[in-house]
């Protein structure tokens, strides 16, 4: 008889929750893993296929609320995979020790612990108020590492990063690391800059929800070494691009289906087992190895006077010529409004890094627009909004559908 055990996950409280995991993969249960923030819809049991396995959210930016299930086999195929990417770096998996700073609700912050659970290697949880506390952090990590001199290895996303670096016990901190993956949202180019000039061992890498988490990452050699992109595949993952290059994936460990609108729906994939994913993508072979590069999600583009636009891919350029120019932008996020003209146009939500009052903004609205001059125009923004409390989740992810409402009562921008 297929049982499920939901367990609404406190990021802080981790510790408590892997027991509770363990136990019941060890019954052969499915186990929902939910934020507190979430509602998850009722699943019947008798709907789920055999055992074990855990419902993990997906949906990225988009806020569609579907539920990933994931078999105990591959979350393991998952794990093995990654570690034989460590292996290719000269580093033995079970005698790394794994940072987890992400939540566990979320495949990025459940993995860390699945691997060390496969590889028999060391993991210890990070709350997440110690991000935020970077000495603190330095002497927690300090404790754990007591004894042992095995490389340290962890996950992260940009808000996080970015964090970290702004503090130079931060900085100390990011340094001890053989390996930092980083993902889960575009990365701005200044951040990649900064890591690489400090000599930061960042991977940058790709995945899902729906293929068990990462499956390309980029060596930290070759970060160091300036190149820019999500790496190269795992050993178990292929990678082609299908019509409008969007980038199809295949591999075992896809999610067997998601649940989502009360029912569970199969995982689409081509007669061939090719997935669609929802993103577009550029693939770049060198010396007959394939490197990733993500240009932009297709769910989040659009069609603005006959032009197909991709905001996240505007909003890293406008982020890198601000920061050029030395406007002041902590945050930007564009988002499509409907034109009766041109199908969609874009506007722009914008955190400032410090308060500004009407004329400050008014100046720094001016120079914006002045940058954004030689974008064709379905590319550039048509108002501009100070938004003081605008920043992604948890997950290093934008949250559309909130920040869609937020902008419905605003009448005017800057």
């Amino acid at each position: 008889m297929t049982q499920l055990i939901t367990l609404t996950c406190k990021p802080e409280e981790a510790e408590k929750y892997i027991t509770m995991i363990d136990a019941a993969i060890d019954n052969g249960a499915w186990v929902q893993l939910k934020p507190i923030d979430r509602v998850a819809s009722l699943i019947h049991k008798n709907s789920l296929p055999k055992g074990p396995g855990v419902l993990i959210f997906s949906g990225g930016s988009t806020n569609k609320s579907q539920q990933c299930l994931l078999p105990y086999s591959h979350l393991n195929k998952s794990a093995i995979a990654t570690g034989q990417w460590l292996k290719d770096q000269g580093l033995e998996p079970r005698e790394c020790n794994i940072f987890n700073a992400l939540p566990i609700h979320h495949v990025s912050g459940l993995m860390p612990w699945w691997r060390s659970r496969c590889w028999s290697s060391r993991h210890i949880f990070i709350k997440p108020a110690l991000i935020h506390n970077p000495k603190e952090l330095n002497r927690v990590s300090s404790d754990f590492m007591k004894g042992n001199q095995g490389p340290r290895i962890t996950s992260l996303v940009p808000t996080q990063l970015k964090r970290l670096l702004e503090d130079q016990a931060g900085k100390s901190w990011l340094r001890s690391f053989a390996v930092i993956w980083i993902g889960g949202s575009p990365i701005p180019e200044a951040l990649l800059t900064k890591a690489r000039d400090l000599g930061i061992r960042l991977s940058p890498s790709y995945g899902s929800t729906e293929t068990t988490a990462m499956i390309t990452a980029q060596s930290p050699e070759d970060f160091l070494a300036g190149e820019i992109n999500s790496g190269t595949p795992l050993k178990d993952i292929e990678l082609r691009l299908g019509s409008n290059n969007r980038l199809q994936v295949r591999t075992t460990r896809l999610a067997i289906a998601s649940w989502q609108s009360g029912k569970l729906k199969p995982l689409i994939v081509n007669d061939d087992g090719w997935w669609d994913s929802a993103d577009i993508a550029e693939l770049n072979s060198h010396q007959g190895i394939v490197h990733l590069k993500i240009i932009g999600r297709v769910d989040t583009a659009i069609i603005s006077g006959g032009e197909t636009v991709y905001p996240e891919y505007l909003q890293s350029q406008l982020l890198k010529l601000a920061r050029q120019e030395e406007i002041p932008i902590q945050e930007v996020l564009f988002i499509p409004i409907q034109s009766k003209d041109w199908g969609q146009r874009l506007v722009a939500l914008i955190r400032f890094k410090h308060a500004m009052n009407r004329n400050q903004s008014l100046e720094a609205k001016s120079q914006l627009e002045t940058l954004v001059k030689k974008w064709v125009p379905a590319e550039r923004p048509v108002a501009w909004y100070q938004c003081p409390e605008l920043q992604m989740n948890e997950c290093g992810k934008w949250e559309f559908a909130k920040w869609q409402t937020w902008l419905k009562g605003r009448e005017t921008g800057i």
